[in-house]
């Protein structure tokens, strides 16, 4: 409830006389100023159990006098009543404390004098409040008896601030020990009040800093992986305040930290110095001054190694700085420290499981962030951060079913949870239940309108859906919230063109590519402008609604190959998948040597799985571990994208019982064909990998023909998955002893229709990734030709890789049979035509 203006006016009048009643008496000549002598006896007067040298009081009376300067009196009678008034008013000090601690008759605020009015002071009475940092007479008061300690009548310290404390300060699982704490917060709050009063008078910071939602566009985002429940919204990364650390303000009261860091290191005990670094560190972090919380938590690790709260609460000022490795490993010795602790450490377990998995997520390391939330979850089931985070997780490595359970569970015990409903939509729409993905998504929206992720994925689905109107509709609403948002621009374009307007499309490509600068965007801008220029004829029924030109598709026996160089069609498709999954996951950028490394320095335990077989097996996550050195160049969230493309396509496949656990040696020997390097050091890596494997141990470079098949049969199920599935079932429980040697198993996997031939194409395609075939564009796709060029040889039209792999031909040319000729480049393409113009020539001669 508000207070009247004459309760304010009352409340303000008590104050201004507590502050003249504490000037008289110290202006001890009664000349209207203190000087120097008068402002040292009035700091030590106040601070009865600090002992301060002639230098830390000279230091202070330098502060004040340069920091109040328009408030010092002429003639050397020293700082004004309305001076030390405004010390108090920019929260240098508490006037209700320093009051009681020396003992004054209180102050009845009915009779108390009128307030002080800043036009007595020596300066212009409009002039703004000083800008230094005052150290106030309060500030340095140490409090140093513990809670529990005999004392005089003077009411303890934890009585009096407890009052005001932060909400914190005063919960059980993290009150305040012992009152030199609470001295110390009390102090801390005053210096970072004046901080924040003196970033704000100057426009450094706004008015949010310390306090408040900050910005007002955070919460249109789903939650950015960090737990609310445990650590608090002003723990969270994506709410770090602006302070601005490089102006003299933020020295100034660096340097004043120093001091009560001191005071905090001369306690009398190790355990009182461990809480008052503790309460500093929180007061910091709650602030978001990240930087010196961190070093104050550091500073009580160092005095207790083995508590957890330390490690806990560096490991969130770490995240919050974007420090997210180092996070990962305080989390760790959190974790560790948290086990050891038994049951006195219970409680804090699931929250450091929860937060390490979100620094892990940072990272990348998906697959390791779901098992730390299942964990979570199971040691507190009513976790629902913990339970939308690992469907969250979940769904991003691909495992749509289980994400959906996750998120649903989330969902029960918190209704109104808007991020997981939203999560839990993308999740249905990736198993193809729409309408319920739909429901979602409104769910969300409804529970936090400005919720831009469910508007993007909204869009998303409609788009998906052929509902480009609403599709476009959902990425305006997007980018009325984040114009800077550059995939809701791109998409917006799209579903544009879906629409037919290509003029309003080719606005939005433009706009998204002043955002983003990517090459594809231009592109695509290209592409516009030639459909635009070249309007082809359109079947009727043919055209795809974006400008292509109409075309057939036709059967694959009808594709006829014009020399032996030509490219099977279904090879060419196989391979183009393969080499999408290879740039998807950027093993292809992975030298193949490097898995030999890991094979030589990697030591993995021998365990046997149900049938008894000896394997060199290992989690999902702890191989996660292995790809990310593997991949080390990779950023954070692209190799979030490797991690879900390898676990859906390959570990879905290695791991098909769901054990949760891979065979090392296999998964080594699949990925080596796509990794990079010459095609036989490929093989051979491959080779040397299942010679790796337990099974074949001792067997003097070679290998059993049942493990050659299983390989196979494993490497056709993971990239040709057309081929092969039913087989590898039967071939699984299979042992033939008959050995094989490195060249018996060439064979075996250069067979084209039983091995894994398709290699070469695939080797082809890498080789050709960058060349352009001049002004070559695909008679289908309208695209300039990369790769290979496919040329029909008696209509003389065109085509990509990615058309000629499909069977798409111009509606046009309606034949019985078409002979294609494949072109690496154009100096392939020239010498032919050269050879055509050479032989016509003799014909004619000949005739002659």
């Amino acid at each position: 409830m508000a207070l009247s203006a004459s309760a304010a006016s009352a409340g303000r009048g008590s104050r201004a006389e507590k502050v003249r009643r504490i000037f008289e008496r110290f202006d001890a000549n009664g000349d209207g100023g203190l000087d120097r002598e008068e402002m040292a006896a009035l700091v030590v007067a106040v601070n009865p159990r600090v002992k301060f040298s002639e230098d830390q009081i000279s230091a202070i009376l330098d502060e004040v006098f340069r920091t109040y300067a328009e408030f010092i009196l002429p003639d050397g009678r020293g700082l004004s009543l309305p001076g030390l008034l405004r010390t108090y008013d920019d929260g240098a000090g508490d006037v209700d404390r320093d009051f009681l601690a020396l003992s004054l008759p209180a102050v009845d605020s009915e009779a108390s004098s009128p307030e002080i009015a800043p036009g007595d002071a020596a300066g212009s009475p409009s002039s703004p409040p000083p800008s230094g940092a005052a150290v106030a007479a309060s500030l340095l008061d140490d409090h140093v008896k513990p809670l529990g300690a005999g004392g005089g009548a003077q009411p303890s310290v934890s009585s009096r601030a407890a009052a005001a404390a932060p909400a914190w300060a005063t919960s059980p699982n993290h009150g305040i020990a012992f009152d030199s704490s609470w001295g110390l917060l009390d102090d801390l709050e005053i210096l970072v009040k004046r901080l924040r009063s003196k970033q704000q008078r100057k426009g450094s910071i706004d008015g949010s800093v310390g306090g408040g939602a900050g910005n007002s566009n955070f919460d249109s985002f789903s939650e950015a992986g960090w737990s609310r429940e445990i650590s608090g919204a002003a723990d969270s990364a994506s709410s770090a305040a602006p302070w601005d650390e490089t102006s003299r303000d933020y020295l100034t009261f660096v340097k004043e930290l120093a001091v009560l860091r001191t005071r905090a290191d001369s306690s009398r005990s190790r355990e009182e110095a461990f809480d008052n670094h503790m309460v500093i560190g929180r007061a910091l972090s709650e602030h978001r001054l990240f930087r010196d919380a961190l070093a104050s938590f550091r500073r009580a690790c160092e005095l207790q190694p083995t508590d957890v709260r330390p490690h806990f609460r560096a490991g969130n000022c770490l995240y919050a700085l974007g420090r997210h490795a180092e996070a990962k490993e305080e989390y760790l010795l959190a974790l560790e420290a948290a086990e050891a602790g038994g049951s006195q450490s219970a409680d804090i377990l699931p929250q450091i499981h929860v937060n390490l998995g979100i620094a892990m997520e940072a990272e990348g390391m998906v697959l390791g962030a779901c098992e730390h939330y299942r964990e979570a979850a199971i040691l507190c089931p009513s976790h629902a951060r913990a339970l939308k985070l690992l469907g969250s997780a979940l769904f991003g490595v691909g495992e749509y079913r289980a994400a959906e359970k996750a998120l649903e569970e989330a969902i029960f015990l918190k209704p109104d949870y808007a991020d997981a409903h939203c999560d839990l939509g993308s999740a249905l729409h990736a198993v193809g239940d729409d309408d319920r993905a739909i429901q979602e998504f409104q769910k969300a929206i409804d529970l936090k309108p400005g919720h831009v992720d469910a508007l993007y994925n909204l869009g998303g689905l409609n788009m998906d859906a052929g509902r480009f109107v609403r599709a476009a509709e959902m990425y305006t609403r997007v980018l009325s919230i984040r114009p800077n948002h550059w995939r809701a621009q791109l998409n917006k374009a799209v579903a544009l063109l879906g629409q037919g307007e290509s003029e309003e499309a080719k606005k939005a490509l433009k706009e998204a590519f002043k955002m983003t600068q990517r090459v594809e965007v231009y592109d695509a801008i290209s592409h516009l402008k030639t459909l635009q220029k070249k309007k082809p004829k359109l079947s009727k029924g043919k055209d795809d609604g974006q400008g292509e030109e109409a075309y057939v598709v036709v059967e694959a026996s009808k594709f006829k190959r014009v020399g032996r160089k030509t490219t099977l069609r279904q090879d060419l498709a196989n391979a183009l998948d393969i080499r999408a999954f290879e740039r998807m996951t950027k093993l292809g950028h992975c030298d193949v040597e490097l898995l030999r490394k890991e094979m030589n320095e990697t030591d993995v335990p021998v365990s046997y799985s149900g049938t008894g077989i000896p394997e060199k097996s290992i989690r999902k996550a702890a191989l996660e571990v292995i790809l990310r050195r593997l991949l080390s160049f990779l950023k954070p969230d692209t190799f979030q994208g490797a991690i879900k493309a390898i676990n859906e396509r390959i570990l879905s496949v290695l791991d098909a019982p769901g054990s949760g656990r891979v065979d090392l040696g296999m998964f080594f020997a699949i990925i080596a064909p796509i990794c990079s390097g010459p095609v036989e050091r490929r093989k051979r890596v491959v080779f040397d990998a299942l010679l790796w494997r337990p099974a074949s141990e001792g067997s003097n470079g070679q290998i059993r023909r049942s493990d050659a098949l299983t390989y196979i049969k494993l490497l056709r199920a993971v990239y040709i998955p057309t081929h092969g599935a039913s087989d590898m079932l039967e071939m699984h429980g299979e042992s033939d002893p008959t050995m094989v040697s490195y060249t018996e198993f060439l064979e075996m996997f250069n067979d084209p229709d039983w091995g894994f031939g398709i290699l070469s194409t695939l080797v082809k395609l890498e080789e050709s990734d960058h060349i352009r075939h001049g002004r070559h564009t695909c008679s289908i796709c309208r695209y300039p030709i990369i790769g290979s060029r496919f040329k029909e040889t008696k209509h003389s039209f065109s085509l990509c890789n990615r058309c000629y792999s499909e069977g798409k031909v111009p509606s046009a040319f309606k034949l019985e049979e078409y002979r294609f000729k494949e072109y690496g480049n154009e100096s392939e393409a020239l010498i032919d035509k050269c050879m055509c113009f050479n032989l016509h020539s003799k014909k004619l001669e000949t005739d002659a």
